[in-house]
């Protein structure tokens, strides 16, 4: 064995762990495995710590690194474990030096106390971003991810990533444009832009080019190109420029996740959200008038601290006003160290409930919307051997067809799950 790469959290962590996969065996690293951790919540840590303690009763002999953001944010927790042969920082893991020293440090047998086995660096003093021109993705592979951006500049007061990914800092338009070039070329179909915080990109490059115009510029330079997404996005920081893009180009596919987090304005102001309940109402009002058939998700924290029964319904309610599709819930977890964790704190079992209750408010919105689609005609991308997805990023069941091919389908039906056709 060489080196597997076991990940957490996000999207922009899958595609990380890409970049990782490639760099640690190119620095020669074998019988290895990577844990590219999340820190978003309590429950995420605990998980990351739970893999590495089953993973060395499975597998004795190999050797383990934890990266990623709860390694950023609590090197010498892992790297106290047992288990734990060397802890390697958030940013450092994206570059062959690091995984070089990790190597020499294992044929050295240096590692065995606790602050030895600790490779992390200031998080806040990376200022730049190079770009990963990745190699690694499986040829065909019908959907890959591109990191644009990476680190928040914001300090919204539940989240704890920041302290993992450092300040915002872009990869300059020409470089994207030439990732998408090459990765379209070796024959994936469909691109995700993906970041911590998407719609700050570029404000840290000259010009403080915008994400509608790193977007206008992938599809005007890569005509070939036949499906473009955009992940999660903050919508009161979406520019004219996207708005133009979603309005007039059917390449970029009518799916949008809209960091929300509360219906409430008062949370969202404890939050320290920069838009209201209203501004988000009114951005999805704005967008499905430029591209009337657009699907919306959404990020929703269930038990914010102080949020009142009142207070939670409203984000109940957001969902039929927004339209929404897909939620994403998050039961509120207090981060040590967030200014969130001070405020009076919702019972457990209160946050359990209602994280409960608005996954169930989510999942009789996406059965609303699978019975919609019957009869409709979609173009879907065949991702396997069983499964699709339609431009709205919705699930159809399909049996036959290569991985890659865009197929105009009629959906017939649903089974709750997927599409069928």
């Amino acid at each position: 064995m060489s080196v597997d790469v076991l990940t957490f959290g996000c999207r922009l962590n899958a595609f990380e762990s890409e970049v990782i996969a490639s760099e640690a065996e190119r620095a020669g690293l074998s019988d290895t495995v990577v844990i590219n951790s999340c820190a978003v919540t309590n429950e995420a840590v605990a998980q990351a710590r739970q893999s590495i303690r089953r993973l060395k009763r499975e597998r004795p002999d190999v050797r383990i690194v934890v990266t990623g953001c709860a390694a950023q944010t609590q090197a010498e927790m892992f790297a106290e474990m047992a288990e734990v042969d060397r802890v390697v920082g958030n940013d450092d893991k994206m570059r062959g030096e690091a995984w070089r020293d990790a190597r020499a440090a294992f044929d050295l047998g240096f590692g065995v106390g606790t602050s030895e086995k600790i490779a992390v660096a200031d998080i806040m003093a990376v200022k730049e971003m190079a770009p990963h021109l990745l190699d690694g993705f499986k040829a065909g592979l019908p959907r890959v991810f591109v990191q644009v951006q990476n680190g928040c500049d914001h300090r919204c007061t539940f989240c704890i990533i920041p302290y993992g990914r450092g300040n915002s800092r872009s990869v300059p338009m020409g470089a994207v444009v030439d990732q998408v070039r090459a990765l379209t070329e070796r024959g994936h179909t469909e691109i995700v832009l993906t970041g911590v915080d998407l719609t700050s990109y570029g404000a840290d490059l000259p010009g403080t080019p915008k994400l509608g115009q790193l977007t206008r510029q992938i599809l005007r330079h890569v005509p070939e190109l036949k499906r473009l997404r955009i992940s999660s996005i903050d919508s009161i920081e979406a520019d004219r420029y996207l708005l133009d893009v979603i309005a007039e180009d059917e390449r970029l596919m009518p799916h949008l996740h809209l960091s929300l987090q509360s219906g409430d304005d008062l949370i969202l102001k404890r939050m320290k959200r920069r838009h209201s309940r209203k501004d988000a109402i009114e951005f999805c009002r704005q967008v499905r008038r430029l591209r009337p058939d657009i699907t919306f998700g959404a990020d929703i924290i269930a038990g914010f601290p102080t949020e009142t029964e009142e207070m939670f319904v409203r984000s109940q309610d957001l969902v039929e006003e927004c339209d929404l599709t897909f939620l994403h819930v998050f039961p509120y977890s207090r981060r040590p160290g967030t200014p969130a964790a001070r405020m009076p704190q919702v019972a457990g079992e209160v946050i359990k409930v209602r994280a409960k209750r608005l996954r169930a408010v989510g999942e009789a919105a996406l059965q609303r919307r699978l019975a919609s689609e019957i009869g409709a005609t979609r173009q879907v991308l065949i991702e396997g051997a069983t499964q699709g997805r339609t431009e709205h990023f919705l699930p159809v069941a399909i049996s036959g067809e290569a991985p890659g091919k865009v197929m105009t389908l009629a959906i017939s039906g649903h089974d709750g799950v997927r599409l069928t056709v």
